[in-house]
């Protein structure tokens, strides 16, 4: 098998992650509220549930669906030391595997292998057991990535990877559907976080340990100058008449079912009992 590319540095990440701990942020919070109103009308009871992301302290212990209180097993899949069990979302072995439910909070996007991770969920799922993501979608601080790729032509005739490439809302179905899930479903929640400057959005991004991930990003140091440049170049494209600057944040979420003959599906081609033809004439004739 061909490996993946290595596009994420793992190990410094949960250092960062570390340095940060338990502090709270509104990704997080935002995230955690819309899992709770996603999980809440499905009618089914979850035994055996389990939730993973970077750091298990910063997951929700328990939500409700509509059939009652769901308890999570929790893991963590970067930072180690969190008094909870450490797996590796690249060679994922997870502590059982008759889960009903798996939910993943924000550890996709920083996975090497998203094909290969999704392939083992659904694994450690029993038979029409439910899986939920949330991942940082991919047009997230795309100004950013921009002000940046002008700052770093202008200064050096080149570009250097800085911003972290993430899942496109059009590819997640087809990575759930080639991983065997069924009933795959795919949306997007898209906010606009405003800041008083670029600098303040910078500043906020080192102290959630989320700045450059890149496995190849350039060693070298930024240079105030070029910092300033990119801040500059950000300014001017992308402030709103009181001064402000904007931030596009992007929620990925992706659902999906491990087969079960009880399942939905689809027709076979040809076994319609009415044709679009007759239901067109009828609806034009009346």
């Amino acid at each position: 098998m061909t490996q993946a590319p290595l596009v994420f540095d793992r190990p410094l990440l949960a250092r960062r992650q570390a340095k940060r701990g338990v502090a709270r942020d509104f990704v997080t919070d935002l995230v955690h509220a819309d899992l709770a109103d996603r999980l809440a009308p499905i009618m089914r009871s979850f035994k055996t549930a389990l939730i993973m992301g970077p750091d298990a302290r910063l997951l929700p212990d328990t939500a409700l669906s509509d059939d009652g209180r769901i308890a999570f097993e929790k893991v963590s899949t970067l930072v180690p030391g969190t008094g909870y069990p450490l797996v590796d979302p690249e060679a994922l072995s997870l502590p059982r595997n008759d889960y009903d439910l798996i939910v993943s909070l924000l550890d996709l996007e920083i996975v090497n292998d998203v094909p290969d991770f999704l392939d083992s969920v659904r694994r450690h799922l029993v038979p029409d057991g439910l899986f939920v993501a949330a991942a940082i979608g991919g047009r997230t601080l795309t100004e950013l990535r921009d002000a940046w790729l002008a700052a770093d032509v202008e200064l050096t005739g080149g570009v250097s990877p800085r911003v972290a490439p993430m899942i496109d809302v059009r590819d997640a179905g087809g990575l759930l559907q080639r991983s065997g899930f069924a009933l795959p479903v795919t949306d997007l929640e898209t906010h606009v976080v405003r800041y008083a400057n670029p600098l303040a959005l910078m500043d906020e991004l080192h102290g959630l340990g989320a700045t450059n991930p890149l496995a190849g990003r350039d060693g070298r140091m930024v240079t105030p100058r070029h910092m300033m440049r990119a801040a500059e170049i950000y300014a001017e494209k992308f402030s709103d008449p009181d001064g402000r600057i904007r931030a596009t944040l992007e929620i990925l979420w992706l659902s999906g079912w491990a087969p079960h003959e009880s399942q939905q599906k689809p027709l076979k081609p040809g076994s319609a009992t009415v044709s679009l033809k007759d239901v067109l004439k009828t609806k034009f004739d009346d």
